[in-house]
């Protein structure tokens, strides 16, 4: 079920899989925008939708295209996003003004969320939240995904927080708004390119089948927001922590020094960790995010949709 009379635009594919009653998985579109080059992106993205395909879900890359909320993306329609300029990235702040106006916008975690749970989606397959920056007692930096995550009722697969924020102030900030966060299978909270960061998760599961049970219930219970489920990346594709940790201190401080700060600190510094580790990064970012689809389609596939 659709929520709101909402611009929402299906993709053929969608369409006839919310018609059959089949799991769908959304995908976000800033990893298409603003996370690496044309024609890598692109190739990305269809990667992660085969994932989907391949683990019985369908993918549902949303975007904000002249004015519409597309819910699932045709080739043509994702070539050409990979390769336009320009394209606004979009949080819960200036979504509406950008359907307002005719734009066109990629989505964040907290804007992909939000699109999702207007077209009757549960599930949610991403890299990485956003979280409470480093220096937030005095910058105020916290990324929209936390309070999104307290109010929206999506299930969002993530390979736990970006490890360049302050993890402990991230956990500390969803306890207080009431946020589940489910390791997968280990009992520590991983930290994105590191299976582990030495943080004890609030609550683990071992199963799609006891995740999608919990999204359930907090249907039922009528509770307000989501969950966060903290898939730890393969083993084969992560970074220790002890690598990749040096390595972020250095492009905290450049991006310090150079003054960058808002929405431009992530693009910035995920760029940056690209450049001193070799392209190591963007490698197992990926690994990771195939790694979510797969979870996510089977957490969907566990979430009956009305026929």
């Amino acid at each position: 079920m659709t929520k709101l009379n909402a611009p929402l635009t299906f993709s053929p594919e969608v369409a006839e899989a919310r018609a059959a009653g089949r799991p769908i998985v959304a995908l976000e579109s800033t990893i298409i925008t603003h996370g690496m080059p044309f024609p890598q992106n692109v190739q990305t993205a269809r990667r992660v939708e085969d994932e989907v395909h391949r683990h019985g879900a369908v993918p549902a890359t949303i975007a904000i295209l002249s004015g519409r909320i597309h819910i699932g993306l045709t080739s043509t329609e994702l070539d050409a996003l990979g390769q336009a300029r320009g394209v606004a990235k979009l949080s819960r702040a200036d979504l509406a003004a950008c359907l307002a106006m005719g734009g066109t916008g990629a989505t964040t975690v907290a804007a992909t969320m939000i699109c999702a749970d207007l077209a009757g989606i549960a599930v949610f397959a991403t890299g990485g939240i956003g979280g409470v920056h480093r220096g937030a007692e005095t910058s105020f930096d916290i990324s929209a995904d936390l309070p999104e995550l307290a109010q929206t009722p999506v299930t969002v697969v993530a390979a736990g927080a970006k490890a360049i924020l302050d993890l402990p102030k991230t956990l500390e900030y969803l306890e207080t708004c009431g946020v589940p966060v489910i390791a997968f299978g280990q009992d520590e909270f991983p930290a994105f390119w590191s299976r582990n960061s030495g943080l004890k998760a609030p609550l683990r599961m071992d199963s799609a089948a006891q995740i999608a049970a919990a999204h359930l219930m907090r249907a039922s219970l009528g509770l307000p927001g989501g969950q966060l489920v903290a898939n730890p990346i393969p083993l084969a594709a992560e970074i220790p922590a002890d690598k990749i940790n040096p390595h972020i201190e250095q492009a905290l401080r450049e991006a310090s020094a150079a003054g960058i700060c808002a929405k431009s600190v992530t693009p910035f510094l995920l760029n940056r960790l690209y450049e001193l580790t070799k392209g190591a990064s963007l490698v197992a970012n990926i690994e990771l995010v195939l790694n979510n689809a797969r979870l996510a389609s089977a957490i969907a596939a566990e979430i009956p949709r009305p026929a």
